[in-house]
């Protein structure tokens, strides 16, 4: 098969086109067809070395986390799939090698993708809608009437996280810069903030809940606009959850589990209007360092999608 893989860490001269063994479903695992997979913020931080997960020991290694594609082969026991199934997915925490025209998964953590919804459109909202459906639902628990503040409102996370918390019934705050305030309260943002010219903690309090997808001291920083018993969630301070620098208000670290009813509340939410497929910007797999570039970049508004088959 053809993927694109890292031959060690460093910069994008390590993404290499080539081939590579096509994959062998073991029992439980189908092998799914890859048509596309999504670029995310985790793939260019792991081919540098760093991100959550421990170092990569053994290379080549191909790098991706989310797919939609149609399932190829079924390994033994898998019955709730048939060869040509249209699906969707995260891989396995741990797993990746979604850069790639084949990868074995896990069956039972698919779904079949809607007729609704393209490829493209499927794996864009998978990652991150998992991820901000465990964060917002799950860890924070946010309620209708809550106000919550969304930390980095233009990336794909947050903008997932916009418009489910807008869903819900809250008060969205959010940060971005300048160019990207329309975007972000066309997801529904009730009031944006650009965090280039403004203090975010002199702009706004009173927050019941808070989401973080930047990191560093925006994430310290953040437990300034709660109140008194409001709880922070971040996706970017490690695995552990950041600690408060209050005694009144608690930090959580979500966890994005792979489960199945996870990708069905992804298809619900989308098919009910609740949550837009984001902007896509598609390159073709032997252009994944061009992607990767641009996700570097975090400059970019919506999803950049590897289109893996026609």
């Amino acid at each position: 098969m053809k993927a694109v893989y890292i031959t060690g860490h460093g910069g994008l001269e390590v993404l290499t086109y080539g081939d590579l063994p096509d994959p062998v479903a073991a029992a439980g695992e189908a092998v799914i067809d890859i048509h596309a997979a999504s670029v995310n913020a985790a793939d260019y931080k792991r081919r540098r070395g760093g991100g959550i997960l421990k170092p990569i020991e053994k290379f080549p290694y191909i790098l991706g986390r989310d797919f939609s594609g149609t399932v190829s082969a079924l390994g033994d026991g898998v019955t709730d799939f048939s060869i040509g199934d249209p699906v969707f997915g995260v891989c396995a925490f741990g797993q990746e090698g979604t850069y790639a025209e084949k990868i074995a998964v896990d069956a039972a953590i698919i779904d079949i993708k809607p007729e609704s919804i393209t490829h493209a459109q499927a794996t864009a909202l998978a990652l991150t809608g998992l991820t901000a459906i465990t964060s917002i639902e799950d860890c924070l628990n946010l309620k209708a009437g809550e106000k919550i503040l969304i930390q980095g409102g233009a990336g794909g996370v947050a903008g997932y996280a916009i418009q489910l918390a807008k869903h819900i019934g809250a008060t969205v705050v959010t940060t971005a810069s300048s160019d990207n305030h329309d975007y972000v309260r066309g997801l529904g943002a009730d009031e944006v903030i650009d965090y280039k010219a403004t203090d975010f903690t002199q702009a706004v309090s009173d927050c019941d809940a808070v989401f973080d997808t930047v990191g560093g001291d925006v994430t310290e920083r953040s437990f300034a606009v709660l109140k008194s018993g409001g709880r922070l969630a971040s996706i970017a301070s490690g695995h552990e959850p950041p600690p408060s620098p209050r005694d009144d208000t608690q930090g959580l670290r979500p966890k994005a589990t792979r489960d199945r009813k996870y990708l069905k509340r992804i298809v619900e939410l989308h098919e009910s209007g609740a949550v837009k497929p984001p902007e896509i910007m598609g390159f073709p797999l032997e252009q994944a360092a061009e992607a990767q570039k641009i996700s570097e970049s975090r400059h970019l508004h919506g999803k950049l999608v590897l289109e893996v088959r026609s």
